[in-house]
């Protein structure tokens, strides 16, 4: 989780008041946070990545300021247009097609506020950019370029500029290959034959996204006005991180100025800092904290947190939520943030009335017999997470990527999306025990997640087996009559038919599916085994065969 350090009298100069040291200890918890670490200096506080805005010392003091009754309720900034704009080239409509720009005027980037602001940029990156695949952010010295700026499809070979941090020009093709941030975020274009680049009316260059600012526009102790660009392949996500910048800076006293982003089908101005409304009941916020409430508490509450209200009935009250507030969704999130202003500490926990009976939940009897039959075959059950990320999920498995449930404030790079397959998980597992003695035989039951629009979540919850093996001799005879023994002790007969699957030896997968079904008549059970690829027993950084299978449950 981002881990964000400030001395206390930067913060105290925001809130423009000292508290003592053991009560913002105790108040920071309160809005969503751990301490990790302070001294006499300063203090380092870990905050969940569905806030993103509270990664700089801005965001900290905003929410605090409601909570200390300094300032509450819905912050107001006021955005100017610079009648400056940025033209985007059509022909990165495939490659990073969006683009949001913000202009910063009288910042004070003076003392450590610098560092801070790069730090702040590094951590949204991964939390709002997945690691800049989903954004990418540029912050420049405006007062050496000339508007207006140009967002085009550059040729790598035929472009060039002066990377951040170097003193040689290159081409934008040999910054990906030489520049130390060219090679680690290489992945993302390189497959295309243009390269994007943000340039200014004379031609030079502010940014090559998503890999590296010029030299041209680094930031200083000494600049006053910046340009902020975020690129990316998510509009919605380009959007809100840019407000979360802007509304960061604005707390620090700068000036706000928005900028036209002109498309070959349409305009737009931005950044768009226009609050969100969502109504919530007060009974359903009753229901769910357990306290008695009115429309004027909820609408006290809700203003310690910095949300705006409006009293609509009785029972309905309009929340008008901030644009950096990217965490609301839905009315639970607006409750939350009322738990939130009322303090936590407040409220009294109790045992619920009721007396229960214990019983064996129904879904999962099915998987006590799995369980049942594969440890008694030998298998030892792993359990691993039901969040992955796209390099394990696809890239190690030899996979084409494609619709998946993603995460839209990822808590760490690698746990970016719900799994699909369990086969991913067990060679995990063995990457990470193959030191271990052979053979290994490891099974999990449990499920993965689909998009389906049929359903009311839009997800489909599927249950899966999965299986495997490593040692020296693992064949598909082996994986084959493992397969058989657990359709077997289910009472169903398998039908084979081959499979060509990007995860197994060609000619050594099959496709499986029940015929009959003695104890279920309802019961569908259909998957695939053979031997593992060994691309992608390589890219595991394994050494052995590896057998598996994995079927699921309709």
């Amino acid at each position: 989780m981002p881990v964000i350090t400030f001395e206390y009298e930067d913060l105290y100069k925001l809130l423009g008041i000292q508290i003592p040291q053991e009560e913002l200890i105790k108040l920071l918890p309160m809005i969503g946070s751990d301490i990790d670490d302070y001294d006499g200096d300063e203090i380092k506080v870990e905050f969940f990545p569905n806030r993103p805005d509270y990664l700089s010392v801005e965001g900290v003091a905003r929410t605090l300021k409601g909570f200390l009754n300094i300032e509450k309720g819905l912050p107001e900034y006021e955005v100017e247009e610079s009648n400056i704009s940025v033209e985007v080239d059509s022909e990165l409509k495939d490659i990073r097609p969006f683009i949001a720009l913000g202009i910063i005027e009288n910042v004070n980037l003076s003392g450590n506020k610098l560092k801070q602001v790069m730090e702040f940029q590094e951590d949204l990156h991964w939390v709002m950019g997945r690691d800049r695949k989903k954004v990418a952010i540029g912050i420049h010295n405006l007062d050496v370029i000339k508007p207006p700026f140009f967002y085009k499809a550059a040729d790598p070979d035929g472009d060039s500029f002066i990377a951040l941090e170097t003193d040689e020009e290159m081409s934008l093709r040999e910054i990906i290959h030489k520049h130390p941030k060219g090679k680690k975020y290489a992945h993302l274009i390189d497959k295309f034959d243009k390269y994007p680049l943000i340039t200014d009316s004379n031609r030079e260059v502010l940014s090559m996204p998503p890999i590296i600012n010029g030299e041209l526009t680094k930031l200083t102790e000494e600049t006053k006005n910046v340009l902020v660009d975020v690129t990316g392949n998510d509009e919605k996500a380009v959007n809100n991180t840019l407000n979360i910048i802007m509304t960061s800076f604005a707390e620090a006293g700068g000036k706000l100025k928005s900028l036209k982003v002109i498309y070959s089908n349409r305009e737009t101005q931005k950044p768009d800092l226009m609050p969100k409304i969502k109504e919530v009941s007060v009974k359903n916020a009753e229901k769910l904290i357990g306290i008695d409430l009115t429309p004027f508490d909820i609408a006290n509450y809700l203003a310690n947190v910095r949300i705006g209200t409006q009293i609509q009935t009785e029972d309905i009250v309009q929340a008008i939520i901030p644009a950096y507030r990217v965490d609301i969704l839905h009315e639970v999130d607006v409750i939350e943030n009322i738990a939130v202003g009322y303090c936590f500490n407040k409220l009294e926990p109790e045992l619920p009335q009721i007396s229960t009976i214990a019983s064996e939940n129904k879904s999962e009897i099915l998987d006590n017999i799995l369980r049942e039959i594969m440890v008694g075959m030998g298998f030892l059950e792993t359990m691993s997470l039901m969040l992955t990320n796209e390099k394990q999920h696809y890239d190690n498995m030899k996979l084409e990527e494609d619709e998946r449930v993603i995460v839209a404030q990822p808590i760490s790079v690698d746990r970016t999306m719900l799994r699909k397959n369990l086969l991913q998980g067990l060679m995990e597992f063995f990457e990470d025990n193959k030191h271990e003695e052979l053979p290994q035989k490891i099974f999990e039951v449990g499920d993965v997640v689909f998009l389906d629009d049929s359903c009311e979540t839009c997800t489909r919850d599927v249950k899966k087996i999965a299986g495997a093996v490593t040692h020296s001799s693992a064949s598909f005879t082996e994986i084959k009559s493992i397969v058989d023994a657990l359709f077997i002790n289910l009472g169903l007969k398998m039908e084979l038919e081959p499979l060509n699957h990007p995860s197994f030896i060609k000619g050594r997968c099959a496709r499986v599916k029940s015929i009959n079904n003695k104890k279920s008549d309802d019961l569908i059970v259909e998957g695939y085994f053979g031997e593992v690829n060994p691309g992608v027993i390589t890219r595991f950084h394994l050494e052995y065969p590896v057998i598996a299978f994995e079927v699921q449950f309709n």
